[in-house]
C-alpha cells in the first residue's frame, strides 16, 4: 500500500513546533509535513512527543512557539473545532465517546442532522449516513447501538468513523490498531488505501513496525521531543529505524549496585485477562529488581493491576513465599505485603487535597489506630520520619500534597508504600515527569530496599532506566511475555526489537 511516494506539495506543513511543562520540554522545534494523497508515519519511543504534537494540531493543547500551515497559507489552531474547520481530523489513542449513547449519536455529536421543526434531530437521517459510515469500515455494528453494549475494538471503529464522516484532509491516527483484530486490521488498511486514493493526507502513528512498512510512504522519527529524520519508506528499514528511535546516550548517572539476590518471592504462572494478558509467567527473587518494557497497550501495568486485585483474572495463579495466595482486591494484596507505585500518582496514588501526614499513613491506618480512632500524634511522628528519611521538600507534613511537585509527591506515595512494611513492591513508571535528582534519589531508594531483600518490579517506558535499574528484563509485546534479557545481554536494540513484535 505504501512505499510508492507522494511527491506533490504539502496539504499541511508544521514548522519549528516547540511546547515545554514544567521540567519537560516535549517538543523542541519539531518540523513535520504531509502531503495530499500520501501515508506519512510518525514513530518514537513513549514519551518521544507524538502524541503532544497530534494534540497541538488538534487544538487541544497550545503550542508555546512554530507555525501551521494549510495549502501553504498560515492558519490559527486554538481549538478542535478551528482544526474541524480546517479539515484536520484525529483519531485518539484514548476514546472519546459517550458510553450511553448511540454510534450515530457519538458519530454525529455536534453535527446531528437537524428534523423539520426547529430544535428536532431528523433520526433517521443522522442513523442512515452513519450506518453507511460504519459500512464502509466493513464491520458489523449497527449505527443504533449503544457504545456500553460495544466491545474496545467496536468503540475503535466507531471512533474512527467518527472521523471520517467529517470528510477531513488531514487524518491523524494515533494506534488505531492497538485494539483491532486481523480483520478489523485489513479492513483499516483498506479505508487508508481508499483515502489516499481520494487525495486525504493520513498521519499514521504506532509502536507496530510492521505495519509501518505496509502501508506507510514516507516516516518520521521523533527522540526527546525533537526530530531525528525524515525519510522515505524504501530508503530505511526496521533496525534503521529502531537505531533512530534509541540512539541516545544516559544523560543522567543511574547508580545501580550488583545485587546479591536470594531465594524465590513471588511467583506468577499462566496469568490470562481476557483480551488483555495471555499466559503471562515469571518468577522474582528477593532483593531483585525486575525491569518490565515495552511499548503502549503491550500489558505492563494491566500485569501489575492484576496481581495487585485491582483488575479480576480469569486464569493463573499467584504464589507468595511458596504459597499460592488469593488476591480478590487491593486490600488483599496489602495485607500480603504488596504495595503499587502506580503509574498516574494524582489519580491513583494520592489524594491530592489531603495533608502529606494523611496520604503516607493512608494504606496502613491499622497500625495507628487505638480504639477505633487514630492516634495523630503517631501518625505525626511516622509521617516526620519519612519526610527526613527521603527528603521529602515540604514545609510541614501538613502541607496539601496538591502544592508540592511532581519529584516531592512521587516521594511521598513512596513513603506511603514504606509504611506498609511491603515485601514485594511494584513501581509502575517511577520517575515519570520528574526532575534529574529526584530520579536519582528514587534509584537509590530502590537499591537500598532491594539490598534489604524487598523485591522490586520496575515498570518503566524510559530504556536507560530498565537497562541501568534492572537485574532481569522482562519485554512483554500485545499481551504476552515476548522474551527475557539478562542484564549482560540487553540492549535498547534487543528491547526494542522485541517490544515491537520481533522474535
Amino acid at each position: 500500500m505504501g512505499n510508492a511516494v507522494v511527491k506533490s506539495a504539502p496539504v499541511l506543513e508544521m514548522k519549528g513546533i516547540s511546547k515545554s511543562y514544567p521540567g519537560v520540554r516535549a517538543l523542541n522545534g519539531v518540523d513535520f509535513d504531509v502531503r495530499a494523497g500520501e501515508v506519512h508515519a510518525l514513530v518514537g519511543e513513549n514519551g518521544a512527543g507524538k502524541s503532544t504534537l497530534m494534540k497541538i494540531l488538534a487544538g487541544a493543547i497550545p503550542m508555546d512557539s512554530g507555525t501551521i500551515l494549510m495549502d501553504g497559507k498560515v492558519v490559527h489552531i486554538d481549538s478542535p473545532l478551528a482544526a474541524i474547520s480546517h479539515g484536520i481530523g484525529i483519531i485518539y489513542q484514548e476514546f472519546n465517546l459517550v458510553p450511553y449513547m448511540s454510534a450515530a449519536e457519538n458519530i454525529f455529536l455536534g453535527r446531528e442532522p437537524r428534523g423539520v421543526a426547529p430544535g428536532f434531530i431528523d433520526f433517521a437521517k443522522m442513523n442512515n449516513e452513519a450506518q453507511q459510515v460504519l459500512d464502509r469500515l466493513g464491520v458489523k455494528i449497527s449505527a443504533k447501538m449503544l457504545v456500553s453494549r460495544m466491545s474496545v475494538a467496536q468503540q475503535q471503529m466507531v471512533e474512527i468513523a467518527k472521523t471520517i464522516s467529517k470528510k477531513a484532509r488531514v487524518i491523524a491516527m494515533d494506534e488505531p490498531s492497538a485494539t483491532l483484530t486481523e480483520h478489523e486490521l485489513d479492513n483499516l488498511f483498506a479505508l487508508i488505501a481508499q483515502l489516499k486514493s481520494e487525495g486525504v493526507g493520513v498521519i499514521y502513528i504506532s509502536h507496530r513496525l510492521e505495519e509501518i512498512f505496509q502501508i506507510a510512504d514516507r516516516v518520521t522519527v521523533l527522540r526527546d521531543g525533537q526530530l531525528v529524520a525524515t525519510k522515505d519508506i524504501a530508503d530505511t528499514n526496521r533496525d534503521d529505524i529502531i537505531q533512530m528511535m534509541v540512539g541516545r546516550e544516559i544523560k543522567e548517572k543511574i547508580p545501580k549496585r550488583a545485587a546479591e539476590l536470594g531465594g524465590k518471592l513471588l511467583e506468577v504462572r499462566g496469568l490470562c485477562r481476557e483480551g488483555v494478558l495471555k499466559d503471562v509467567s515469571f518468577e522474582l527473587r528477593r532483593g531483585e529488581i525486575l525491569g518490565f518494557a515495552g511499548l503502549v497497550g503491550a500489558g505492563r501495568t494491566e500485569v501489575a493491576r492484576c496481581i495487585f486485585g485491582a483488575d479480576p483474572i480469569d486464569a493463573g495463579e499467584i504464589i507468595l513465599d511458596g504459597e499460592k495466595v488469593t488476591i480478590s482486591s487491593p486490600l488483599d494484596a496489602i495485607k500480603l505485603g504488596i504495595g503499587f507505585v502506580t503509574e498516574d500518582r494524582k489519580l491513583l496514588g494520592l489524594i491530592l487535597s489531603m495533608a502529606v501526614r494523611e496520604n503516607i499513613s493512608l494504606a496502613n491506618l491499622d497500625m495507628l489506630a487505638l480504639l477505633g480512632f487514630i492516634d495523630l500524634k503517631k501518625e505525626r511522628r511516622v509521617a516526620e520520619g519519612y519526610v527526613s528519611d527521603l527528603s521529602i521538600k515540604t514545609p510541614s507534613v501538613e502541607q496539601k500534597v496538591e502544592n508540592l511537585s511532581g519529584g516531592t509527591q512521587q516521594k511521598v506515595v513512596l513513603a506511603k508504600w514504606l509504611f506498609t512494611k511491603s515485601k514485594v513492591l511494584i513501581f509502575d513508571e517511577p520517575t515519570r515527569g520528574i526532575d534529574v535528582g529526584s530520579k536519582v534519589e528514587i534509584y537509590q531508594l530502590m537499591n537500598k530496599l532491594a539490598a534489604q531483600g524487598v523485591g522490586i518490579i520496575m515498570i518503566s517506558s524510559e530504556l536507560p532506566e530498565v537497562l541501568g535499574m534492572s537485574d532481569r528484563i522482562l519485554v512483554m509485546h500485545e499481551g504476552r511475555i515476548a522474551g527475557e534479557l539478562s542484564r549482560e545481554d540487553a540492549t535498547q536494540e534487543a528491547v526494542m526489537h522485541l517490544a515491537t513484535g520481533g522474535k
